[in-house]
């Protein structure tokens, strides 16, 4: 399995931007799709983007079509994700995620996460 490190949380006002990126270790990371998971105090946690193994596919919930924008440096093992336009909805707990295979959106289909980075949009 592949271990993911995420970072690039905090706070920002509504309206604002952040970019969260995710670290990956091994030298496969290239094989494995990518995923942004995000969760709310009380809520399950939800599928925000996800993206193919070269980058080709991308794949956003509605909530944040637009807005977001998922990418990832093989060379670097590393997937971002770019959030603008940021609404006190979106504050959450953000987790990257890695599976291999097809793409999916479902957590329950991702076998690798991080440990989280919190994400609070204040009005």
């Amino acid at each position: 399995q592949v271990q993911l490190v995420e970072s690039g949380g905090g706070l920002v006002q509504a309206g604002g931007s952040l970019r969260l990126p995710c670290a990956a270790s091994g030298r496969t990371f290239s094989s494995y799709v990518m995923g942004w998971f995000r969760q709310a105090p009380g809520k399950e946690r939800e599928f925000v983007a996800a993206i193919s193994w070269n980058g080709g596919s991308t794949y956003y919930a509605d909530s944040v079509k637009g807005r977001f924008t998922i990418s990832r440096d093989n060379a670097k093992n590393t997937v971002y994700l770019q959030m603008n336009s940021l609404k006190p909805e979106d504050t959450a707990v953000y987790y990257c995620a890695a599976k291999l295979g097809v793409v999916r959106t479902t957590s329950a289909d991702f076998n690798s996460w991080g440990q989280g980075t919190q994400v609070t949009v204040s009005s």
